[in-house]
């Protein structure tokens, strides 16, 4: 049984976050699927809280035998929620949120979280664009050096305009289910993040089964896609062999 990668993109993304760890993944033999979740990509349709986005990524589950389940940001609370499935044999949380059901990714480890020194960050709230169907965009001149603050210019020039809004209530629902606390899992702190907190990182990593850091922003599949893409090859060469 052949193992697949299946990436879920974090909040404001689409599947074409992971255009350049694709073709790495496909370079070195592993099959991978790049989901747009509800609202993205060329289905269209409507934008979907998290319990929606876990839905129908449980459908392209569905769809597999055996996978290594990424998420990014918002998407690790997605991949929290849908990743009991039976075809799922190992979690990778990129700067992701293994939350509880009693926790959001607004409100993650919230007692810890209280104690962290955010002097000198920006605040991606700053630049939230409110929408009048209850969506919210960002602001580029925000967007920019939170998200992507290790990338090139024309690198983020070319993300900033794929940004679409997002549900803000997705960001403050809970997950029904912890799948963290029934799957292997991996968590990948990046430790130049200037959009979730790379202590609150370090705090969530404890919930998973090994923790990776890197010295990355936010979005090391776009500035350091071969970095992604290794440790990815790496995990499914694991699960292939039954580790």
């Amino acid at each position: 049984m052949s193992t697949t990668v299946v990436l879920v993109p974090g909040a404001w993304h689409g599947a074409w976050a992971w255009d350049r760890v694709t073709p790495l993944l496909t370079a070195a033999g592993v099959s991978s699927v790049a989901v747009d979740l509800p609202g993205r990509g060329p289905g269209g349709g409507r934008l979907g809280g998290l319990h929606a986005d876990s839905a129908a990524l449980t459908l392209e589950l569905d769809r597999q035998d055996s996978v290594v389940l990424v998420g990014h940001s918002y998407g690790g609370a997605v991949i929290t929620e849908a990743g009991d499935h039976p075809a799922v044999a190992h979690l990778v949380y990129l700067a992701g949120f293994p939350i509880r059901p009693d926790e959001s990714c607004a409100q993650a480890a919230p007692a810890e979280a209280d104690e962290l020194d955010t002097r000198g960050r920006t605040d991606l709230g700053s630049g939230f664009v409110p929408g009048a169907d209850g969506t919210v965009s960002l602001d580029p001149a925000v967007a920019k050096p939170c998200l992507y603050n290790d990338c090139d210019e024309t690198t983020a020039q070319w993300a900033l305009e794929r940004l679409g809004p997002q549900r803000l209530t997705s960001l403050s629902d809970s997950p029904t289910r912890a799948a963290w606390r029934t799957r292997p899992s991996t968590y990948v702190v990046c430790a130049a993040d200037l959009t979730v907190h790379p202590d609150l990182q370090r705090i969530l990593a404890r919930r998973c089964g090994s923790t990776v850091e890197w010295p990355t922003g936010h979005s090391p599949f776009l500035s350091e896609p071969q970095r992604v893409a290794d440790l990815l090859v790496s995990i499914v060469g694991l699960v292939d062999q039954g580790v």
